[in-house]
């Protein structure tokens, strides 16, 4: 029948079923996804945080296997042997150069291992030292903020969900840790434990090798360091607990230390993971500059801030003594703050757009 014009009745071929093709062109499920995933989508895209996050895994993997291979050892003297007289021709050599015995051994057709970045004055291999001392830096930077993180939020959350009097005294605590110097502390601190016998207890385990400075440096981070991370807790959660499903929480008879953990903390995990990977980068910092004025780890085991120190004494014969520790500190440095950048932009929800 042909369709008449202005007429009233019903096209019944507008009321056919669609077909599957017809259906899957018309809807288009955006499939699921979490704040993390989406998180983590952004932070891909950025490719300054992307190539950050790389050094930063190459360092630490570095640090990690090439102690395991490498042939020299970051104590062992290279000139010094039991029953034989010291070969100073070791000691302070250029970049890719030999000592005398080693110079014989290539002459004779054998292979010697270079000494990539020559080695220091008393005859030690200065490469892996710079790889040891990546090792300590990095390590004292990622447990420095764990004991931050920990401390940090549970305190903060504390004060945040109490309000009150619990608040009140909390930060007027935290006022007053902030009036006190970091740096006066850790000497402090390092003279009191050296006083109390620290050093004779941890003789023979692992924490001898890093010694009683490092020791008070943690105790530093863990009494004044979490301050900063506390407020931050404390204003997130302060906005947070007004919401609705805390007050449905909270009728449904839940106590604080459930709704902290289950509700609290996991609507701000956001800031809590930027402000670990923000933390850590200043936790590697303070700990180079200690170690530059002698206060991080004990000799032979080698620090950044040690290496750097210990080329003050011959920066115009080697300055790449104090170059290569400087340019490492750098470049962790730098690494870790832009990838703690990428992360804010990505988990950051007032920075979505």
């Amino acid at each position: 029948m042909k369709k008449r014009l202005f007429t009233m009745h019903v096209d019944l071929d507008a009321f056919f079923p669609a077909s599957d093709a017809e259906k899957e062109y018309m809807v288009q499920m955006r499939p699921s996804s979490t704040f993390f995933k989406d998180g983590i989508k952004r932070l891909r895209r950025n490719k300054v945080a992307m190539i950050s996050f790389f050094i930063i895994v190459i360092i630490a993997l570095s640090s990690i296997i090439l102690p395991m291979v490498w042939p020299y050892s970051y104590d062992a003297m290279l000139g010094v042997a039991p029953g034989k007289p010291v070969d100073m021709s070791y000691n302070n050599l250029a970049p890719f150069t030999y000592g005398y015995t080693e110079q014989q051994k290539i002459d004779e057709g054998e292979f010697v291992f270079p000494h990539i970045f020559g080695t220091d004055s008393a005859g030690r291999d200065y490469f892996i030292r710079v790889v040891y001392g990546t090792r300590i830096s990095l390590a004292v930077g990622f447990f420095a903020s764990i004991i931050v993180l920990i401390i940090g939020m549970t305190i903060g959350s504390i004060a945040g969900y109490c309000g009150g009097i619990v608040d009140l005294v909390i930060m007027r605590i935290v006022d007053i840790i902030y009036s006190l110097p970091d740096t006066l502390m850790v000497i402090l601190l390092s003279a009191v434990l050296k006083e109390s016998g620290l050093s004779e207890a941890i003789e023979g385990t692992v924490l001898a090798k890093i010694g009683s400075n490092i020791i008070s440096l943690f105790i530093v981070f863990g009494v004044l360091y979490w301050v900063s991370m506390s407020r931050l807790i404390r204003g997130q959660i302060l906005s947070l607990r007004e919401q609705e499903y805390v007050l449905a929480a909270r009728a449904a008879g839940a106590k604080g230390r459930w709704i902290i953990p289950k509700h609290l903390i996991p609507n701000c995990i956001s800031v809590v993971i930027i402000s670990t990977a923000l933390q850590i980068p200043n936790a590697i910092f303070t700990e180079s500059y200690l170690s530059f004025l002698g206060l991080g780890v004990n000799a032979p085991m080698p620090s950044l801030g040690s290496l750097a120190s210990d080329a003050l004494n011959g920066i115009q014969s080697y300055p790449s003594r104090l170059v290569i520790p400087a340019l490492v500190i750098s470049l962790i440095v730098l690494s870790l703050n832009l990838f703690g950048d990428g992360l804010r932009d990505a988990f950051d929800p007032k920075l979505k757009s």
